[in-house]
């Protein structure tokens, strides 16, 4: 007879395995959306334009991180606490946040010129701020429904909505008399349709909770409980941002223009990492509410895995065909291949930090938000000295090599105060991943040889065959290949007969 313990510990790893694949064929579907943006905009719109719209969309998507008020992961937590009204805590977690986001909305409507600083405000402009809450909201409609694995709803959203009708809004409209602000309209109507696709399942789900009752101490106390996890989530997502925000102040519009290109290449092996956070939460709450520690490091370690494997190949892909990739988008944008390279090393010291965290905001919130604004500061200083333009490097390269030391410092830190906390170990990194980049690398430096159309397309099938053969043959083993299994039944009867996983 099968060990019950055994069979839910499988069925979590193999509930893990479906979510996590599930949102990164929303990953894969996002990307095959971005790309053709990116392109839109360096090709039809140019590197100054593209510059001034990630600076206003980088602060307003800011503005809606803050307004969430940590709520996109701290509402797993209500909800578990709340079995009985989970509608109630939802609609508690929209109104604190529509609340929040309207305020946020009214500064930066007054102060247009926070957006688009030294550029020349537009009729558009002052009211670009108002999208603010459209953006809040979906993250919490899409964080309820992540509470009950409905992962799907949120690649709906985000990987095909959104980016869809962010990219054929954009072509459209750069042949238009409104081109001046095709992108930032485009924008507009990608987060208004993706507001749409999150709350309406959302609202279908959950409905609106019996005999609620509006109860100002009650949301008090969601916001002093999401307190810590709230500057966690604006000090991770800032670290993301704050490269553009300081580039934005000390160098042109072209060059944010081409560092934005970079960034938005190189985090693509980063979404692999959140392809998992609508399902993490929820699995490690209920597993320490239960108090199965060693359930959570083994699920912790088992993810830092799954997303450092995909990630290494990802990276080694993107950046042995750097200088190829970036030129697709303009010839102003080769240039940014240092850049890009820099980039890229920031995801790899990043990914094992951005896991930890995934369980440090429900055991260590305090001190793993000291960690977070800490490196925070080693950035912002790091970036202050290095990217005016009279500094050491100037511009996009001192931008990127300084989040890239802030990230190795908070990977250390935050896999060790989890690993002190959980006490067993958390780490994901195995040496197969080792074994598998060493010739991937190697098959890379012989693709630098080709044509860049060859690059671009045989060049990274063998970057991605090679390492993809060797992991899978020599560093994939047990409960590590359900990743890769198909339907969840067949998941949790292969599940059954294999050990914890990372045990």
């Amino acid at each position: 007879m099968a060990d019950p313990v055994a069979s839910r510990d499988a069925a979590e790893t193999a509930t893990l395995a479906k979510g996590g694949r599930t949102s990164f064929f929303g990953y894969v579907l996002r990307l095959a959306a971005r790309f053709p943006f990116l392109f839109i905009a360096g090709r039809l719109y140019g590197a100054e334009a593209l510059g001034r719209f990630a600076y206003a969309t980088m602060l307003v998507e800011l503005v809606a991180m803050l307004a969430t008020l940590g709520l996109k992961r701290g509402l797993a937590e209500e909800m578990a606490r709340r079995p009985q009204d989970e509608a109630g805590a939802l609609i508690d977690a929209l109104l604190i946040t529509l609340l929040v986001s309207l305020a946020g909305s009214a500064v930066l409507v007054a102060l247009p010129e926070l957006v688009f600083p030294a550029t020349e405000l537009k009729a558009l402009d002052r009211w670009f701020a108002l999208i603010i809450p459209f953006i809040a909201l979906a993250d919490v409609a899409l964080a309820g429904l992540a509470f009950h694995h409905d992962v799907a709803a949120q690649v709906r959203a985000r990987s095909i909505v959104e980016p869809w009708v962010l990219s054929i809004a954009a072509l459209a409209l750069a042949f238009t008399a409104w081109k001046g602000d095709g992108m930032l309209i485009a924008y507009l109507l990608s987060m208004v349709a993706a507001f749409v696709a999150a709350l309406a399942p959302a609202l279908g789900r959950f409905g609106w909770p019996v005999r609620y009752r509006l109860d100002p101490a009650r949301l008090w106390r969601l916001v002093k409980a999401n307190g810590p996890l709230a500057g966690a989530d604006i000090a991770e997502w800032g670290a993301r941002r704050l490269d553009i925000f300081i580039l934005g102040r000390f160098a042109s519009a072209e060059i944010v223009g081409i560092y934005y290109v970079a960034q938005q290449i190189a985090s693509l092996p980063q979404r692999l990492k959140s392809s998992f956070d609508p399902i993490l939460g929820p699995v490690l709450t209920r597993n320490l509410a239960a108090g199965n520690i060693a359930k959570v490091a083994a699920h912790v370690r088992q993810i830092s895995f799954w997303v450092a494997a995909v990630q290494l190949g990802a990276v080694l892909a993107l950046g042995m065909t750097g200088k190829a990739g970036m030129g697709l988008f303009g010839p102003a944008f080769a240039a940014g291949v240092t850049v890009l390279a820099a980039l890229l090393t920031v995801e790899l010291f990043a990914a094992q930090a951005a896991v930890a965290e995934g369980a440090l905001i429900y055991v260590a919130r305090g001190a793993n938000l000291v960690w977070s604004v800490a490196g925070l500061a080693v950035q912002l200083g790091l970036s202050l000295w290095l990217v005016p333009m009279d500094g050491p490097l100037g511009g996009g390269v001192g931008a990127a090599l300084a989040l890239a030391i802030a990230a190795l410092l908070q990977s250390v830190a935050k896999s060790r105060l989890l690993q002190a906390r959980l006490g067993h170990r958390v780490s994901g990194w195995r040496p197969s991943l080792l074994l598998a980049g060493i010739p991937a690398a190697a098959v890379g430096t012989l693709v630098l040889r080709t044509p860049e159309p060859i690059q671009l397309s045989i060049g990274l099938v063998a970057i991605l065959g090679s390492y993809g053969f060797i992991i899978w043959r020599f560093g994939f083993k047990g409960a590590d290949r359900l990743l890769f299994a198909r339907g969840l039944k067949k998941i949790e009867d292969e599940a059954a007969a294999l050990p914890l996983p990372g045990a």
